[in-house]
């Protein structure tokens, strides 16, 4: 017999990327950061004392949030400390949305939300990117007549990497009647040229909620630490009401608060990511595939007359490669490559050569 409530029973869970068992498998499906963390991350962990961990952590993460503030040029009421990005999903959930109210979206999206609505209990009401991936006009309206109060919307967009300009941003928070948090996941991986900073967001609008996380950029997937950034307005319930105590360890604590001290050499690793980025992208056009244009780090590709996906995937698998495939509109035809190291995209390649020669 079951206990689980009967939206529970009923729901599909989230599926995670496929995880492998030998270390000799090149993987390319979870968009880690293919450069290890920075030195002084490890440094900080080796330096906590046995008696940090006797003790319950800073229950809010100041340390940390402090740290997070000067970075982004904004006040600790504006930071807080998350358990991975996905807790901050989960907190504005429960802060926001009335059980049994919409959760917005705007698809192809993460497909964690549909599984935290539906754990609420509330549904989700979507719409569809345009042909480019971009967000169709007069989504803020859209959401406001279906009673929407939280909209989620990836920037840069996964799976295609499209990026959401901060002036488009503005203009859906403007019009949005709700709280509009901004996954930007994979911000880092966008080009500095294009001078993308959506942080200007949370100082002139009071109903916009920034995700960011140490998983991708930082190379701390494995570390479970994300934050956002808000107005104090929207920080403070969360911080203090829907927020789990202590949901943040005095370990990732100190190795989080390391990792954005030393962001130079990150920064470093995201120029290296973004130069293979573009190498592969060529390479696999040149294969025949279909390549979207990404502000991340990783790569839809729509794979080419005569080949299906999915048994693509399942070949890519047999020479020790993971990629990720999503069976869903608009994206079964294609393949979701995380950009790795030079020598990891070659492999891939060399193996998609083999593969194509077959069909």
């Amino acid at each position: 017999m079951g206990y689980e409530r009967k939206g529970i029973a009923a729901m599909h869970g989230y599926v995670p990327g496929k995880q492998p068992v030998s270390p000799d498998v090149i993987k390319l499906n979870t968009n880690e950061n293919p450069y290890p963390p920075s030195p002084a991350v490890m440094q900080a962990i080796h330096a906590v004392p046995p008696e940090a961990l006797r003790k319950y952590p800073s229950p809010a993460a100041d340390g940390f949030r402090s740290t997070a503030a000067k970075l982004h040029g904004v006040t600790m009421e504006n930071v807080v400390a998350t358990n991975g990005g996905d807790e901050l999903l989960r907190m504005a959930i429960a802060t926001f949305v009335e059980p049994g109210q919409p959760i917005g979206t705007i698809e192809p999206s993460y497909s964690l939300y549909p599984v935290l609505a539906e754990a609420h209990g509330s549904r989700v009401f979507h719409l569809d990117l345009e042909e480019d991936f971009s967000v169709p006009e007069g989504a803020a309206a859209k959401m406001n007549e279906a009673g929407v109060n939280l909209l989620f919307i990836v920037c840069p967009h996964a799976p295609s990497g499209q990026l959401t300009s901060v002036p488009q941003l503005a203009a859906i928070a403007r019009d949005f009647k709700g709280v509009v948090l901004v996954d930007e996941a994979y911000v880092d991986f966008v080009d500095p040229a294009l001078a993308h900073d959506a942080v200007e967001l949370v100082r002139e609008h009071d109903n916009v909620l920034l995700l960011r996380t140490l998983s991708k950029g930082y190379s701390l997937a494995g570390l479970r630490f994300g934050y956002g950034l808000g107005a104090a307005s929207l920080i403070e319930p969360m911080l203090w009401k829907t927020r789990d105590s202590y949901n943040v360890d005095a370990l990732a604590q100190a190795a989080a608060t390391a990792a954005l001290e030393d962001r130079a050499y990150s920064v470093d690793t995201w120029k290296r990511v973004r130069a293979e980025r573009v190498r592969l992208r060529e390479a696999l056009m040149e294969l025949g595939f279909r390549v979207h244009p990404s502000q991340s780090n990783f790569l839809l590709a729509h794979v080419p007359a005569g080949a299906r996906a999915r048994a693509m995937r399942d070949g890519l698998e047999t020479q020790g490669l993971l990629v990720r495939y999503f069976d869903a509109p608009r994206i079964d035809d294609a393949l979701r490559i995380t950009v790795g190291t030079p020598e990891q995209n070659d492999k891939l390649l060399a193996a998609l050569r083999v593969i194509l020669a077959a069909v």
